[in-house]
């Protein structure tokens, strides 16, 4: 089986949304993305305020976005570039399929 589509995940702390979707929104190969407020979990206590450590979470913001698999390494790149050191995770996973019903 080939994947040629990819789901890409990006976990961002909320103060950076605004910037992530206007980044999001120039890069033209992708197939539009979706966000939502979610829950990071840690055992991990850096970069965690007090509150945050007590909670035993730390608010993100998660991007997601369907990519073609010759456009993830450009799309890494540019996000690589635009984000150094600002703590964002990401992963990208295969597709097997998608689609709308």
């Amino acid at each position: 089986m080939t994947h040629d589509t990819y789901l890409i995940t990006i976990n961002v702390p909320p103060a950076l949304e605004e910037a992530v979707v206007d980044c999001l929104l120039t890069f033209e190969t992708a197939q539009g993305f979706s966000s939502f407020p979610v829950n990071a979990h840690d055992h991990r206590n850096q970069d965690l305020s007090i509150a945050e450590q007590v909670s035993g979470r730390q608010r993100k913001i998660r991007f997601q976005m369907y990519i073609d698999k010759d456009d993830v390494s450009a799309f890494l790149t540019k996000i690589k570039a635009c984000f150094a050191g600002a703590g964002l995770h990401y992963w990208v996973v295969p597709v097997l399929e998608h689609g709308e019903i």
